[in-house]
């Protein structure tokens, strides 16, 4: 199959997107400033822009310097949940993380692909949601549409392209079940 972009067409995502152009814009420059910013370490900071775009955000989240998020209008994030450095969350669908979990440093959550069996090159979108203690180890990927159930791992430098099972440690590419993880 040959891909032809000069057909590609996502339109029908700008009534996804949930902002006008104008908040878009802004939001990347505010992104930028405050919460890439290397300058400005402050959780809080980051928490008071995230929140002020419409993320839902709880009570002791730690946000490091580094982390991009495309359209917090888009982010609920539970109470005391750690975010390290360099992570992207490319939320282009909704994205739920829940209490206690962690995204390690340059872990990527990717609600967003492209359709390779079609000429247009179609974009796909999928929610993604970790539960309660669900922790994405540095280097991983979390693919569109996947859930990572309550204290599964995925560990360093894998991809989940598959819900994760709750207690689970998944490793690879794609990830696969390794064993149960110890209490």
């Amino acid at each position: 199959m040959k891909v032809d972009l000069s057909k590609y067409n996502n339109d029908w995502y700008k009534k996804e997107i949930g902002a006008g152009k104008t908040k878009q814009v802004i939001w990347y420059f505010i992104n930028i400033l405050f919460i890439q910013s290397r300058w400005i370490p402050s959780s809080a900071v980051k928490r008071f822009w995230l929140k002020r775009f419409g993320a839902k955000i709880g009570e002791g989240v730690i946000i490091k310097p580094g982390v991009s998020v495309k359209y917090p209008w888009k982010l609920q994030i539970g109470n005391h949940v750690w975010i390290g450095e360099n992570v992207w969350i490319d939320n282009l669908d909704d994205v739920e993380i829940g209490n206690n979990a962690c995204i390690s440093q340059g872990a990527m959550l990717l609600c967003g692909n492209h359709n390779y069996k079609s000429e247009t090159f179609d974009l796909m979108i999928g929610k993604i949601v970790l539960k309660e203690g669900a922790w994405v180890g540095a280097q991983s990927v979390v693919c569109p549409g996947v859930t990572l159930h309550e204290y599964s791992l995925l560990t360093v430098n894998s991809v989940a392209t598959k819900d994760l099972e709750a207690n689970g440690i998944y490793s690879g590419n794609p990830a696969v079940f390794k064993r149960k993880r110890n209490s």
